[in-house]
């Protein structure tokens, strides 16, 4: 069997939970082909992993890099204008003058007709900023639009709106992957591969979502500096394609019931859906045989905002307050668009009086050993999906304090403690908690490692998406060309 794996930013050409995971899926059926497809910054990027002996091929899409000249003033016919309007009209019509079904048709529709445009011949990225393009999008802001809250939309806010879907579109243009099934490890940009696919070849498709990600774009856009009606275009067309993958996938694999939730909500079909948690090898983390000789918080991941590390450090200044001795260790690696993060984490360490009781270690070659250093872990996101993290320190008998979100608190259960995000008191009492009380901590150590054996390990893991995989190549005799996938409850079904 052949699968290709779509990626965005993540494998091979950066650490992190997605490519963990990509690792895991490759390694973990050696009996398959794999190609992967990943979306990447300007195609400048050099892989972190060695690669497996049945990867076949990295095909990677610049989505920023290697701009060309572009010829803004030619005409390019009803075959780009027709779908562009139909896209438009997707994005800039008002939420409550279409049902919600109808606009992920359309935008669907839409973007097939774009990509037939440049299968035909036609160059989609010429014809997304033309200044027929530009003309069209102020014309659709101006007629669509029943009422704003910002601004009047300028010539200046089209070119950069446009020029924006240029490079997000980028993957309808590029040759569609060959493969017996195509597998998304989010939703988003990494869809359009997925769907060229199908368009093309008819290939099944198959999504995960490690985290929320439209939920996250929403939080990038938060604080961006663009115009704001270029940010609520860059918003709406997230939206959009969230919707159109959930209606174009054949199988949905959202990796918590939080995320089936929030799948459920933006228009997922519940018969195509089947929640796989993520999978830990228990031998690759043997459960600590001894604790640190002073207390100790460890935080295992890279340092991002996402992982909210000011609320940690916050929060350690109110345990180092109560428990003296105690130190806050921060393993992981500092991707270089986060380098002003990590120097704010390290500015608010000298400024809460905490230098030399919470240290920035960097990365680390194995991340058992970042457990291992900690009497607890703590993980204070504020978006996740399921995290490795989480299941790795349990794995290792180390009880786990951890914020709210994603699915952290299926996977913690009653071994560790769940509390809100953002709240740096919260956590702090937690932490204080497990440190203060020997016995609680080891017997929630305990518990926690005997949860990950019973739910989370690797080869059930693997052995689910074998299970999809097979079911969906192996198509059933009679009118329609996929079984459904309705599985009986799994042994995890009652998981909270």
């Amino acid at each position: 069997m052949r699968i290709a794996l779509v990626s965005e930013g993540t494998y091979p050409y950066a650490m992190g939970g997605v490519s963990i995971w990509c690792e895991q899926l490759i390694r973990g059926m050696p009996d398959y082909r794999w190609e992967v497809v990943a979306l990447t910054v300007d195609g400048s990027e050099q892989s972190v992993f060695d690669s497996p002996a049945n990867l076949d091929g990295v095909h990677p899409i610049p989505l920023w890099g290697g701009l060309r000249a572009k010829r803004r003033g030619d005409r390019h016919g009803s075959a780009f204008t027709g779908p562009y309007e139909m896209f438009l009209r997707a994005l800039i019509t008002p939420l409550e003058s279409v049902r919600p079904e109808q606009g992920r048709g359309l935008f669907l529709l839409a973007l097939r007709g774009l990509w037939e445009y440049a299968e035909s011949g036609g160059d989609l990225g010429e014809a997304l900023v033309s200044n027929e393009a530009v003309t069209m999008m102020l014309d659709a802001w101006r007629d669509l639009r029943v009422e704003s809250t910002g601004p009047p939309p300028t010539v200046a806010d089209a070119v950069q709106a446009t020029w924006l879907l240029e490079h997000m579109l980028r993957p309808l243009s590029a040759p569609a992957i060959e493969a017996d099934i195509v597998h998304c490890s989010m939703n988003g940009l990494s869809m359009l591969v997925a769907m060229v696919a199908k368009w093309k070849h008819g290939t099944p498709l198959v999504m995960s979502e490690h985290g929320i990600y439209l939920r996250e774009r929403y939080m990038a856009y938060l604080h961006d500096d663009a115009p704001h009606a270029v940010r609520v275009m860059a918003l709406s067309f997230f939206r959009s394609l969230a919707g159109a993958a959930y209606l174009i996938t054949d199988v949905l694999a959202p990796h918590s019931a939080y995320n089936r939730r929030w799948q459920l909500h933006n228009g997922a079909d519940p018969e195509r859906m089947w929640t796989m948690y993520n999978g830990v090898e228990p031998a690759d983390f043997p459960a600590a045989t001894s604790e640190p000789a002073v207390p100790t918080i460890a935080f295992m991941g890279r340092v991002d905002p996402l992982k909210d590390l000011h609320t940690l450090i916050r929060a350690f200044a109110i345990v180092r307050a109560k428990i003296p001795a105690a130190r806050l260790r921060i393993f992981g690696g500092t991707p270089a668009v986060n380098r002003l993060y990590h120097e704010s984490c390290q500015a608010l360490i000298t400024e809460l009086g905490l230098d030399g009781a919470a240290v920035l270690e960097g990365r680390i070659e194995r991340a058992v050993d970042a457990y291992h250093a900690g009497s607890i872990v703590a993980l204070t996101s504020i978006s996740e999906g399921f995290p490795y993290t989480v299941v790795e320190a349990m794995a290792c008998g180390r009880p786990t304090v951890c914020t709210n979100v994603g699915g952290v608190a299926e996977a913690v259960g009653d071994t560790g403690r769940v509390v809100a995000p953002r709240d740096h008191v919260a956590v702090a009492e937690a932490c204080i908690e497990l440190l203060s009380d020997d016995q609680l901590r080891y017997n929630l150590g305990f518990a926690a490692r005997a949860r990950v054996l019973e739910h989370f390990t690797l080869a059930q893991s693997l052995q689910m998406y074998r299970d999809v995989y097979e079911r969906l190549a192996r198509p059933i005799e009679g009118p329609n060309p996929l079984p459904r996938l309705r599985p009986a409850a799994p042994a995890w079904a009652g998981l909270r």
